[in-house]
């Protein structure tokens, strides 16, 4: 009898552990047909309304607190919309790709990086409700479950980072963007080279979680963020998926701990405006106008494409985006 108990408590103890695996909700969903995931349910439409209004009030004030010098650059709201797109469906390129970009279109780092960082925690959080309305990830915080507790350790070393990085880059010492941005290409090339190695020859499992891994990622990620406004998505997600966590739920968490991590950033650039160092928001209608779209359009698509997809996508399109930063850098 003893030993039909212990039996029974391994497979409630392996059912339990099942139940509370990150990336659950997003296998079940991967199950269903085309036609089943393209459905979507009717509290969409509530929230949908809801993100819009506090949308229209964040434009609003923009304008008013910028007055005339806030300008609409529609060149600039086509370009953050597909990067955001790519960023919240694939967990990277917003700010990697967009900050390079903005910086040779001749605007300042201090027009740039608080405006990426503004931006990112409205189109970050944004992007984790309609995953979570979409059943890419699930987060509960009664009882806490585990992807929510990574959600908050990956946030929490970013946070801590981004606020080291801005400190020593805009008070202690004048880092060479240059050589950030070069470090970040190459690390970014080097993750997703390996990454696709692992899913070719398919040695990439799911298994059990090990918070511990990601720690390293999640500090140099804010590190990157907090320098030049871009470098974080491509090294937590590919940390995640490297970590065995399920694509889809791997760039829920990276848009959420990323929405976190720069409004963290955006409290840094708060205090530097307080003390003298003048900050431009001169490009945030613009960025945040076309940021906010793709961020509930990309859960949907998430939700569409099937996983096995998002496991090549994911590592070519971080080879890409290292590839286009150092090819920008050096052109």
């Amino acid at each position: 009898m003893s030993k039909l108990e212990d039996e029974v408590g391994k497979n409630i103890e392996c059912i339990s552990e099942w139940k509370d695996e990150i990336g659950r909700e997003a296998k079940l969903l991967d199950e269903k047909n085309l036609v089943e995931r393209l459905k979507v349910e009717r509290s969409f439409i509530y929230k949908f309304i809801i993100a819009l209004s506090i949308f229209i009030l964040f434009i609003v004030i923009s304008f008013i607190i910028g007055g005339n010098s806030v300008k609409i650059y529609w060149e600039i709201i086509i370009l953050a919309f597909l990067f955001e797109t790519m960023d919240s469906s694939a967990g990277m390129g917003f700010g990697t790709a967009l900050s390079p970009l903005l910086l040779l279109l001749g605007f300042t780092p201090l027009q740039v990086v608080p405006v990426l960082l503004i931006s990112e925690t409205i189109t970050g959080l944004t992007d984790a409700i309609f995953d979570h309305e979409f059943g890419n990830v699930k987060f509960s915080f009664r009882p806490l479950n585990e992807t929510t507790k990574v959600t908050f350790i990956i946030a929490f070393f970013g946070s801590f980072s981004i606020f080291l990085s801005i400190f020593f880059a805009y008070f202690a010492i004048q880092f060479p963007t240059m050589i950030i941005k070069i470090y970040t290409g190459i690390l970014v090339i080097s993750m997703g080279i390996y990454t696709l190695l692992l899913t070719l020859l398919k040695r990439i499992r799911i298994e059990k979680y090990n918070p511990q891994r990601l720690v390293i990622f999640a500090a140099i990620a804010g590190f990157n963020k907090g320098i030049g406004g871009g470098g974080y998505g491509p090294v937590v997600t590919l940390g995640e998926i490297l970590s065995g966590i399920y694509e889809k739920s791997a760039t829920a968490i990276s848009s959420i701990a990323e929405g976190i991590v720069s409004f963290i950033g955006v409290l840094c650039f708060f205090f530097i405006n307080y003390v003298g160092i003048e900050v431009d928001l001169v490009l945030f209608p613009s960025i945040l106008m076309g940021g906010f779209f793709a961020a509930i359009l990309s859960p949907y698509l998430t939700r569409v494409i099937p996983n096995k997809i998002w496991k090549i996508i994911i590592p070519i399109y971080s080879l890409g985006l290292g590839l286009y930063v150092l090819i920008r850098l050096f052109s």
